[in-house]
């Protein structure tokens, strides 16, 4: 008995350590919620991760890129602006270092969009309605882009990579306490739900609100109208189909958003009315098909409702 309970504890010291160490070594701060972030996996190596899956995503035969100019003008035109913006933002320097590239996909049925790591944009058609016009564009591809910008994919990682080694970890020392097995088993069930719903959900949440706050930010820099975001969301509760619980949620609820949006909106204001406006026009009509849904990026932000 004296060596498992040595054992075990050996084992939490070095686990204690070793997480110390892990959290400490890949810290920075985001430069505009001074918000602590967890990054272990290199910026360089997100970016190509970014590249190779775009790419794939791309050459997928499902995939339909648009070529018609009325649907891919105007998310060009609005990419500019939110890429210049993003060059001028606190994270100008990451920003000019991106190899940014924005694509149309042809797909009246999915209101999506996302940006990858290194600045890889794509905008599906069926996004068109709940922005309805290029600030309400601007406003959702502002959103993807911060979510590039502030590596919150490369954090999810981090954070799942952690975790991966605490629920180990635990395995380890509970194996050493000579317990019933399906006693251990409950228990590192009851840990996974923990850390599912105490620690990864919690932070997906925190990367959607940051990525809308700098995301208005950002809109309104570009010169387009911020308060768009809020009437894109708008639109979003009322085609909502249903949504789980928003502590079970790697989003927050619409009215979650919306009351953030309006609570941030004063400081959007502010750089919209000293911004050089942007020309707004409305996008084009897209009329939804029964279709099968194209290919998704595995990791990376998208514009879900």
């Amino acid at each position: 008995m004296p060596v498992r309970r040595w054992v075990t504890i050996d084992g939490l010291v070095f686990f204690c350590v070793l997480l110390l160490y892990i959290l400490t070594s890949g810290c920075q701060t985001n430069p505009y919620t001074q918000r602590s972030q967890l990054l272990l996996m290199p910026s360089g190596q997100m970016n190509q991760m970014g590249a190779t899956q775009y790419s794939e995503i791309l050459q997928d035969p499902k995939v339909v890129i648009s070529k018609s100019p009325r649907e891919t003008e105007p998310v060009k035109r609005v990419a500019a602006r939110i890429i210049e913006a993003a060059k001028r933002s606190k994270y100008g320097e990451v920003a000019k270092r991106f190899d940014w590239e924005v694509t149309v996909i042809k797909d009246d049925n999915t209101k999506n969009a996302w940006a990858l790591p290194g600045g890889k944009i794509a905008v599906y058609t069926g996004i068109f309605p709940m922005a309805k016009n290029e600030a309400g564009l601007a406003a959702i591809m502002g959103h993807e882009v911060v979510h590039a910008l502030a590596e919150h994919g490369a954090e999810r990682m981090s954070q799942g990579l952690v975790a991966q080694f605490g629920m180990t970890t635990a395995a380890i020392v509970l194996s050493t306490q000579g317990q019933n097995p399906a006693l251990n088993d409950l228990a590192m069930q009851a840990m996974g739900l923990g850390v599912q719903t105490g620690i990864l959900l919690p932070f997906s949440r925190k990367h959607e609100s940051e990525a809308d706050y700098i995301g208005l930010l950002l809109t309104g820099d570009a010169g387009y109208d911020p308060r768009e975001a809020i009437h894109i969301w708008e639109r979003m509760a009322a085609a909502s189909d249903g949504a789980p619980p928003e502590f079970l949620s790697t989003h927050p609820a619409h009215e979650t958003r919306i009351a953030d949006l309006t609570q941030w909106m004063p400081e959007a204001m502010d750089l919209y009315e000293k911004a050089l406006k942007a020309p707004v026009a409305d996008l084009p009509r897209i009329t939804p098909s029964p279709a099968q849904r194209p290919p998704q990026p595995q990791n990376g932000a998208r514009f879900r409702h």
